[in-house]
């Protein structure tokens, strides 16, 4: 997960588990970056985990979207391999 520090605003948007969640901000305010480590977060919970399947996340445009996909994607391979180097 990102070395990245996060506003009051943006920590609390990723770590809210309650109920559905619509994040709206302006260009530039970090929204894309927030929602994929929510997903994150989510996905590799120890706790309680939640499914992709559970998750509707939508954006405005395709490229937000690649983008969105391209870092969840890039998270949870790296996740996977710091677990497998843990069980080695």
């Amino acid at each position: 997960m990102a070395d990245r520090v996060w506003t009051a605003g943006q920590s609390a948007a990723i770590n809210m588990r309650e109920g559905d969640l619509i994040i709206s901000a302006a260009a530039g305010s970090g929204k894309t970056a927030v929602l994929c480590e929510r997903v994150i977060r989510s996905l590799l919970d120890e706790k309680e985990p939640i499914n992709i399947s559970d998750m509707l996340i939508v954006t405005f445009t395709k490229a937000a979207a690649a983008e969105m996909k391209e870092r969840i994607a890039k998270s949870l391979r790296t996740a996977a391999k710091e677990a497998q180097s843990r069980e080695e």
